[in-house]
Parts: structure tokens; C-alpha cells; sequence
């Protein structure tokens, strides 16, 4: 076994607290979609609740499995978990329609007393608000995918545990952002005409081509810190960054191909068909105005 490897996998330990907390929010998300099950029918198709709970595993894969053990190590092991948290736990979580399982999972008395008044609150509305914005979702997934990448704040996550932390939580948080005005789970709604997506969608992909073609084709290291921490040779570094730089080029590609692709069927279909794009990504739409699905907010 290469002593890099050694390394990796004798210090990891299974991060409790975060396995717990994962835990709780797959049972809450079953509480509340076993209610509206039983009350509504298949407002949640079954397909829909699997791949929020796919996307919930991959957020642990990410960042709490053996596998973490080796980002440390290995470029290509970092590169896997950024795009687990930003390019496909994000939107499996937002095709699981997730807040309405959670306003029904939630202690009704909380959701009414707590909830429902924070929800109406004026500020919290303009922050939702600006906050689905495409713009605001686009810039914010690419600020974090191009800062983090910078050389010295990769090496400041890689030494501090707590920027690593705050490094994959800001993965997680911007992943979920960009994925919202694509996927627009409830109660979200479309805004803008329906060819901007696919604009959207080819503008992300740019600054995503950019530092995978800089990995893939840089003659040097872009990150010595791994020189010191993975106890490999300069040509086996080298060859994981590369690697790192070709996976990101290709899962980027394909993933985003698979929403543009239906994107783009739906804008050639007859005008008439009464199924929107957001409909057709979600595979079931959800009700806007039933009331058993609102009337705990």
C-alpha cells in the first residue's frame, strides 16, 4: 500500500454528530412525506423521494465517508467531493421537493408559532426573492467554485479544519443555489422566458471548462501543498492533477447536457402541451395552491 494511501485511511474516523444530524433530516423528510401521502395521494411521486435521499447520501459520501479521508491526499479525491456536493447531491435534493415534506414532518404548533410567521416576514420574502435570482444563484456557484480553487485558498482549507468545513459547506450552499431556478422545486416559480435556462446552464459551464483545461494542460503543479502532504512524486502529482482537471471536465459536460436536453425539447414542442419545462424536470408538478400543502404555513 502506498504510504499516502496508508495514511489517508488510518485516519479517518466516522464524524458522529454529522451522520446523526444526516439522519434526522432523512426521517423528518419521511415523516412529512408519509403525511402528504396519506392525505394528498402522489403529490410526491416515489421517485422524487428517492432522489432526495440519494442526494442526502451523497452530501455523507462527501464529506463523511472513508472517502474524505483522502482530499488530504489526492486532487482527483477533492475534485470528486466538489462535484458530489455542487454537481449532484444539489439537484437530487431539489427534485425531492424538500420544503414541503419538511413544513409536514415538522411539529405542526413550531411550523404555525415559528415557521409559518418567519416565512411571511417581509425581509425573509425579499431575501428569497433576491436570492432565487439567476444571476445571484450563477455568480454565487462560480465565485465559490473559482475562489476555492485559487491556489492559496486551497492550500488555507487544506491546513485549517475549520475553513475545510466552511470549503465544502460553501460547495453545498452555492450548488443548491444554482440548481434552484433549473429544477424549481416547490413553491418556486418561472420568471423568465424559458429559453434562458439554456443560457444559463452554457454560462456555468465556462468557468468550469477553464480551470479543468488550466489542470489538464498546465506544464506545472498548480497545488505544491500536496507535494508535502501526499508524500508522492512530483510526476504523481502532476498525473492526479490532471486526472482532478479531466473529471470535472466530463461530469460538468454530461450532468448539465441532461437538463439542457430537456430544456430544449420542451421549447420545440408544440406551444399547446400543457406539461412546463419545470414540470418536465421534476417529473411530477406539484400543486401550487393545494391547500393541505399550505395550510401549515
Amino acid at each position: 500500500m502506498p504510504p499516502h494511501v496508508h495514511l489517508a485511511s488510518g485516519s479517518w474516523s466516522l464524524p458522529v454528530s454529522l451522520t446523526l444530524a444526516m439522519l434526522l433530516t432523512a426521517l423528518l423528510y419521511l415523516r412529512g412525506w408519509l403525511h402528504l401521502r396519506s392525505a394528498s395521494g402522489n403529490v410526491i411521486p416515489v421517485w422524487q423521494a428517492s432522489s432526495f435521499f440519494l442526494g442526502l447520501f451523497l452530501i455523507w459520501v462527501a464529506v463523511a465517508s472513508p472517502i474524505a479521508a483522502f482530499d488530504e491526499q489526492l486532487l482527483t479525491v477533492h475534485m470528486i467531493q466538489h462535484l458530489l456536493l455542487m454537481t449532484f447531491a444539489a439537484p437530487l435534493i431539489w427534485l425531492g421537493a424538500p420544503l414541503m415534506p419538511f413544513l409536514h414532518g415538522l411539529p405542526q404548533q413550531f411550523v404555525r408559532t415559528v415557521v409559518g410567521p418567519l416565512f411571511r416576514w417581509k425581509p425573509m420574502v425579499w431575501l428569497g426573492r433576491a436570492l432565487g435570482r439567476p444571476a445571484f444563484c450563477g455568480l454565487a456557484a462560480t465565485a465559490a467554485l473559482v475562489g476555492w480553487h485559487i491556489p492559496a485558498a486551497f492550500t488555507l482549507a487544506l491546513h485549517s479544519e475549520g475553513w475545510h468545513v466552511f470549503e465544502h459547506a460553501s460547495f453545498l450552499a452555492t450548488g443548491l443555489l444554482f440548481w434552484w431556478p433549473v429544477v424549481q422545486p416547490w413553491p418556486s416559480a418561472s420568471t423568465g422566458p424559458r429559453w434562458s435556462m439554456l443560457l444559463y446552464l452554457f454560462l456555468a459551464t465556462l468557468p468550469c471548462d477553464l480551470l479543468s483545461g488550466f489542470l489538464v494542460f498546465s506544464e506545472r503543479v498548480a497545488y505544491p501543498v500536496y507535494l508535502s502532504t501526499s508524500q508522492q512524486s512530483d510526476l504523481a502529482v502532476f498525473v492526479d492533477q490532471q486526472c482532478a482537471g479531466a473529471l470535472m471536465w466530463t461530469c460538468v459536460t454530461l450532468v448539465y447536457l441532461v437538463p439542457a436536453a430537456i430544456l430544449t425539447n420542451r421549447l420545440l414542442a408544440p406551444r399547446s402541451s400543457p406539461v412546463s419545462v419545470q414540470s418536465k424536470l421534476r417529473g411530477s408538478a406539484i400543486p401550487q395552491r393545494d391547500p393541505r400543502s399550505l395550510e401549515v404555513v
